[in-house]
């Protein structure tokens, strides 16, 4: 028996049942809201946030965590560019996967790399992949410090921490932009509140 190339002999495979049929059963649109920004500017946070509101809503979303990822369909990789670009593009996949059965679906990553977040970004038609930066300055992210990172990342014993030696790239062209207004930030539920009225306005939240 012959071994094959991982890509021959594969073929796409349509179900009747597709995405627009899941959505209207759902009385929503399936999306990816992609949460990136540093350690500790509250990606997390406004992810379970969100999460929570579309709940009381009645809309159904699901929260694909980068830490939680690395506890299982991540565990195999590190923290090198190689492993970050992998680990990214399976987030995207399975993100995908998710907007595919109509959710919203709520990436919160890091995700430093810009070709990384564009890379998933391609994987979806432009509107259905809806980037929120959370642009919290280094200084207020590493004062948070509440896995004890940025001071173990200071010290030497963790290498290639983003923000302190490992570069963040910021967005270039993200749908939303969360940000500190006159040297305070957002309460969480103003955040939410934020992510919530673009789904709105943007028809995600109905299925028409």
């Amino acid at each position: 028996m012959s071994t094959l190339a991982n890509s021959a002999n594969i073929f796409w495979h349509e179900c009747p049942v597709g995405k627009l049929e899941r959505q209207k059963l759902l009385n929503q649109k399936g999306c990816v809201l992609w949460i990136t920004g540093l350690s500790g500017s509250g990606k997390s946070t406004l992810a379970c946030t969100v999460g929570r509101e579309l709940h009381s809503r009645g809309k159904l979303s699901y929260i694909l965590d980068g830490d939680n990822l690395r506890h299982g369909l991540n565990k195999d990789l590190g923290f090198k560019p190689d492993d970050r670009t992998e680990n990214i593009r399976r987030v995207g996949e399975v993100a995908k996967l998710f907007a595919d059965a109509g959710l919203i679906c709520i990436a919160s990553l890091i995700s430093p790399y810009r070709k990384d977040r564009d890379a998933c970004r391609a994987m979806l038609p432009d509107a259905n992949f809806i980037e929120v930066f959370m642009n919290m300055p280094l200084e207020l992210c590493e004062g948070r410090d509440a896995k004890g990172l940025y001071k173990l990342a200071r010290a030497g014993k963790i290498k290639g921490f983003t923000g302190i030696d490992d570069p963040y790239e910021t967005p270039l062209n993200c749908e939303i932009e969360i940000q500190m207004r006159d040297g305070v930030c957002p309460t969480p539920g103003a955040m939410a509140g934020e992510v919530v009225c673009y789904l709105e306005e943007k028809g995600f939240l109905q299925d028409q």
